[in-house]
């Protein structure tokens, strides 16, 4: 299946679709992640993998990819359907501040304002894979098994 958006939802308490992100969830706040909940996942789901990326970085990568990733969470078993602030649960991708876990928005000063993808994606497989996988690395495994998907948007800039 190609990536196309499905009826599951995602939001978060911290922010609405296409509201500011709280400092707090920031690298100018505590940088902790926000809690996320999700549902209408397909039936068949086994798992679920959690991303959020800033396609609207100036950061062009060797491979051709774009933006900054701020977080890659995955093997997240299906019977789980929300996240808690500041998750500590389930496998860690590395993101591109170079480290595992989540590193929250931090746009450079003055690039106004940046928009924050969060994805959730359904899988028809528990995939097991190993920490530290880029999300490009995930994206590559987990996309023959992807059966929905959503987003959440959220914004930030730095004064």
């Amino acid at each position: 299946m190609g990536f196309a958006l499905s009826n599951m939802q995602l939001t978060s308490a911290a922010f609405s679709n296409d509201g500011r992100i709280p400092g707090k969830h920031t690298g100018e706040g505590e940088d902790v992640s926000p809690a996320l909940s999700w549902s209408g996942e397909p039936e068949g789901t086994q798992s679920f993998a959690v991303v959020c990326h800033d396609p609207d970085a100036p950061l062009i990568g060797a491979q051709g990819t774009y933006g900054f990733v701020h977080w890659a969470l995955y093997n997240i078993p299906a019977d789980v359907h929300s996240l808690p602030e500041g998750v500590n649960a389930y496998a860690s991708g590395r993101t591109d501040f170079g480290k595992t876990g989540y590193g929250g928005p931090m746009p450079p000063p003055g690039h106004g304002t940046h928009r924050y993808y969060f994805w959730i994606l359904a899988l028809n497989a528990q995939l097991d894979l190993p920490e530290g996988l880029t999300l490009w690395q995930l994206l590559a495994k987990v996309e023959p098994h992807v059966i929905g998907m959503n987003r959440l948007v959220g914004v930030y800039s730095r004064g």
